[in-house]
Parts: C-alpha cells; sequence; structure tokens
C-alpha cells in the first residue's frame, strides 16, 4: 500500500504497527481515527480491528461542529491521530495516541479477538453527518476474489474513511493485492502518473473523478483491466468516454450507500440498471417504493449511533436510500436525489436528469445544474459548465451557449431547461470525489 511520501508492505502489519501505544493496551476502546493522511488510518484500522471495541472513521472534511456530537454519540474515550498539535486542542479529556509512518513490533493477535464495530461518517449533505455501524462481515459481503489478486494493483480516486474508498481498502488487503492512495493536496494528473508508474490495473472512483481525469492528458498513460464508477449517477456519456479511453478496460459502475451498503453492479456498458435487479437475490432484496429505491441485504448498516438517532432501516429492514429512479423502455434509470429536486413554479426540476444532457455535448467536460432564487417563480435553473478545452469569449460563448440551449429544449420541457448558462474553469468536489453542490 502506498501514497505519495509512504508504502508498506501488508505482510509487514501482521508484526508490526504504527501506534504509539501497543494496540493492545485500546481492547475494549471505543476509538475515533482522526488523522490527517488516508495511510496512517488505514495502518490504524488494521492494528485495531478485533481489539477495539469500536472503531469510528472521521472523514476528511467532517465539520469541527460535528465532531463534540460524534465523540458524544460514539461514546469515544481514545482518538487515533498523526497531528499531535491538532489533538491537545482538540480531544482534551480523552486518551490520544499517535499514529505516524514507523512499524513498531507488536504481539499476536490474540485467539479471543472481539466483533469491532466499524463506524462510518455519512457526507451530511442535507444536515449534521449520521454515524452508521457496519460489521467488518456486511462491508466485505460484497467482496468477490478477484482473479490472481497478487498481480492486481488497485488504484482509486476515493478517500478510504468513506464507504467507498473502504470497499476498495478492503478489498486489496483480503487479496491481498497492492493499493495505491490518492492524497487530498495531489494534482489529479500527478496521481494518474503514479497510477501509471505502478501498473494500476484496477482503478475506481465517480463519475466526477473521471471526468475531471479525462481532461488530464496524464491519462493516457494508464492501462487498466477494470475501471468502475460509484458514488453519483454515472450518465450515458462519462461511461462511452471511458470505454473509448480505455478500449481494453472492462467498465461498470456500481450502487452503494453509507446506510445501504453496496446493492450491485451493472457492467452491460449502459446507464442505469436491469430491471430484474429488483427483487430478491441471495443475500439482498431491491425495491421500488413511490420512485425510490430501497434496500435489505446482510450488506446494511446495523444501525445509527446516538441516543436520539432515528431508525436505519423501516420495519420491514429496509433501508430507504433517498434516490429516485423510473422505469424507461424495460429499464430503471437513476433520476437523482429527492432531496435535491428544484421547484420552478411548483414543477419540481431534478438537476442530475439536465446534467446528464447537457453532459452528452462534445465540449462539456462536467456540467453542475443548481436553483438560483427568484421572486416569482421560487427558483430558476442555472448551469454551471467546465469545458473540455479553454473558456470561450464573445461570439464563441453565445455560439456555444446556444448549442446547448437547443440540445436542451429538444430533449427536455421548457421549465427544466436552464434559465442561465455559466462558463468556469472547473467545477468543485466534496472529499467524497461528489460534484459539490452547495459550493460556489
Amino acid at each position: 500500500m502506498s501514497d505519495p511520501k509512504r508504502s508498506v508492505a501488508f505482510a509487514s502489519l501482521e508484526t508490526g504497527s504504527n501506534l504509539s501505544c501497543p494496540p493492545a493496551a485500546l481492547a475494549g476502546r471505543s476509538v475515533l481515527i482522526a488523522t490527517q493522511a488516508q495511510f496512517p488510518a488505514a495502518l490504524s484500522l488494521i492494528a485495531l480491528d478485533g481489539l477495539a471495541q469500536r472503531l469510528v472513521l472521521a472523514p476528511p472534511d467532517l465539520p469541527q461542529a460535528s465532531l463534540g456530537t460524534i465523540l458524544r454519540d460514539a461514546e469515544i474515550d481514545t482518538v487515533v491521530t498523526d497531528a499531535a498539535a491538532h489533538a491537545t486542542s482538540d480531544f482534551a479529556g480523552l486518551d490520544v495516541v499517535i499514529a505516524d509512518d514507523r512499524l513498531v513490533p507488536i504481539d499476536p493477535m490474540p485467539d479471543d479477538a472481539v466483533a469491532t464495530e466499524w463506524v462510518l461518517a455519512t457526507s451530511g449533505t442535507t444536515g449534521a453527518p449520521k454515524l452508521v455501524v457496519h460489521t467488518l462481515e456486511g462491508l466485505a459481503g460484497a467482496i468477490e476474489p478477484v482473479v490472481d489478486a497478487a498481480a492486481t494493483v488497485w488504484g482509486t480516486f476515493y478517500d478510504i474513511r468513506r464507504y467507498g474508498g473502504l470497499q476498495i481498502f478492503l478489498r486489496a488487503v483480503l487479496g491481498p493485492s497492492s493499493l495505491i492512495l490518492s492524497d487530498a493536496d495531489e494534482a489529479v494528473g500527478t496521481f494518474l502518473d503514479r497510477l501509471g508508474r505502478a501498473g494500476a490495473t484496477h482503478i475506481l472512483g465517480t463519475p466526477s473523478h473521471w471526468r475531471r481525469a479525462l481532461m488530464s492528458p496524464r491519462l493516457s498513460g494508464l492501462a487498466p483491466r477494470y475501471v468502475r464508477l460509484s458514488g453519483e449517477i454515472a450518465d450515458q456519456a462519462i461511461l462511452d468516454q471511458l470505454k473509448r479511453a480505455f478500449p481494453e478496460a472492462h467498465v461498470a459502475h456500481a450502487y452503494a450507500s453509507t446506510e445501504a451498503g453496496v446493492g450491485f453492479s451493472v457492467d452491460d456498458g449502459r446507464a442505469g440498471f436491469p430491471a430484474d435487479l429488483v427483487g430478491a437475490r441471495p443475500g439482498i432484496e431491491i425495491r421500488v417504493r413511490d420512485e425510490i429505491l430501497q434496500v435489505r441485504s446482510v450488506r446494511t448498516g446495523r444501525r445509527y449511533l446516538g441516543a436520539d438517532a432515528a431508525d436505519l432501516a423501516d420495519s420491514e429492514g429496509f433501508v430507504d436510500t433517498g434516490d429516485r429512479v423510473a422505469v424507461h423502455e424495460g429499464r430503471y434509470v437513476f433520476l437523482g436525489r429527492r432531496s435535491g429536486l428544484i421547484n420552478v413554479g411548483g414543477a419540481k426540476v431534478q438537476p442530475e436528469e439536465v446534467e446528464a444532457v447537457l453532459n452528452r455535448h462534445p465540449g462539456v467536460s462536467m456540467a453542475r445544474v443548481r436553483g438560483r432564487p427568484n421572486p416569482i417563480l421560487g427558483s430558476l435553473v442555472v448551469a454551471d459548465i467546465a469545458l473540455h478545452g479553454r473558456l470561450p469569449e464573445g461570439d464563441d460563448a453565445a455560439a456555444l451557449s446556444a448549442e446547448l440551449l437547443a440540445l436542451c429544449r429538444r430533449e427536455l420541457p421548457a421549465y427544466k431547461v436552464p434559465a442561465r448558462l455559466v462558463f468556469v474553469e472547473t467545477l468543485p468536489l466534496t472529499a467524497s470525489g461528489k460534484l459539490a453542490r452547495g459550493m460556489p
């Protein structure tokens, strides 16, 4: 496993730890892993699973205002961090353990290992992050063995402290296979160079990650066997672009969420998913109620943490994902998040539907659709657009705007057509690699 600064063999972690105290000293503890970098967090997970009663992964973009709530709801008594100054100011009254890059010898794992709870925070895009309790068995339940694991090199844009990234981390550890971690401060092109030098065979990220990567000339240095997208809607445009970029690769997109776990993977090259995935299969059942995808499986989270936490699943055990779907020509297509609807004079606009149309234009790299307050209609639809080339000016900008609006008018009802197009250099992503919808 490696990041831009360091690397370690997984075998070394069987007899070594990066913690400033023996891992056994943390047996039975409720531990918050709040490191600045992914690498020490990964090493700490390996050292403490089976010893700690609970491991809580602090995401890289955790709002400071949420920290106290997490410490309380998860009953944290110990914090693992790689920033001593940060630890002394934010974790007063708690035991603090420093994680660094130096491995020290440790005793073998005891035979009476505990079933550690793995706790992940939701993205918090519609409110304060929730804490979701998983078991290691549930997290690994969708992981299938990879042929020739020793020759497999995983590369991931995801952060392992989010559900999608943790899945890739576990795939690598259970392989065992090599894993190339990204870094928040690393330019896309630099990460692509590292993936190329490492011979990455399996590369995973959100559609937004891949749209940024497709803009880089460094992409030509990669020759993966497997490419996968998840975390956002994979529209047909991004699937087709990836297949053109990697004609020999197997391109797939998966559906998963922090609460629902892994739902399914689609590898037929088409957006959406086949209707026959709805229903019961071994270990999982999927249904659609009022256009909302619901999941019941052995991979879902066990519960939310917190005295006032709502139930994670309904009385039948189904998790309401909040993702809207509809049948189109015998196939389910994703419409977008229920919470993301824009109200235009009483009519509802799903931003992702408009984005999918704009993304089909060959000049568009990535589009973000948002609502702009309007005193008469409530909201107007506005689209921010990043292009493959330089920003157009004057007549060129006017001509491109006309093309894009004509495309939207052909494909969409009038109330969904953007009232304004804004060409931008780039669009911001959240720490989890999703399009940042609440940022300028």
